[in-house]
């Protein structure tokens, strides 16, 4: 989808802004999964980034869409939390001061062409120090109908993320939207 169409929908409250941090991010920092410096790539208004800063980590957040950002970083500060809120484009990520340790993807690797994922794997890399780890949450081939994002498969989350990388695992979850939830799949995939 164009960045425009995202910018478009942040100017309402998208299906995906539910307000607070998706349930899965919740039970990953929970359980100890989420570790060091971590990076929300497509934080949207930052629900996710804003809440693991209040568990302590050092969260950045990037988006696409300024409207987001603009959102996100008025959010950080009335909650009077720091955490670094960027425009920037996931697909062309420049190496940043200090690489992270985890990076955090809810909801965004759906909206890629066939063509833009290697194009995101490598920018992903450029920018998660190797051992680090990648948690994706994308749209699952099991939810039914057609409303929402592309669907995608385990087998296309393993096609992509193959070579340096290495998948630890992939479950059933859902996110959480305005007015219910959405099979999607988890995956943990970490840097050679």
């Amino acid at each position: 989808m164009p960045a425009d169409w995202f910018e478009s929908a942040y100017l309402g409250t998208p299906p995906w802004d539910i307000g607070r941090p998706q349930p899965a991010i919740v039970r990953l920092a929970e359980t100890g999964q989420i570790t060091g410096a971590v990076l929300d790539i497509g934080c949207g208004t930052g629900e996710n980034a804003l809440y693991l800063a209040e568990q302590g980590f050092a969260a950045t957040g990037i988006d696409g869409a300024p409207t987001a950002i603009e959102k996100a970083r008025a959010k950080a500060k009335g909650r009077a939390l720091e955490v670094r809120f960027e425009l920037a484009d996931a697909l062309d990520l420049s190496v940043p001061e200090g690489q992270f340790d985890t990076v955090i993807d809810s909801g965004l690797f759906h909206v890629f062409s066939d063509e833009e994922r290697p194009r995101f794997r490598d920018s992903l890399g450029r920018v998660l120090r190797s051992g680090g780890t990648y948690f994706l949450m994308c749209f699952s081939d099991q939810e039914p109908g057609d409303w929402g994002p592309r669907r995608v498969t385990q087998a296309e989350i393993r096609s992509v993320f193959s070579g340096a990388w290495r998948v630890n695992y992939i479950q059933p979850s859902a996110f959480d939207i305005n007015g219910g939830q959405a099979q999607a799949w988890l995956a943990s995939i970490s840097r050679s």
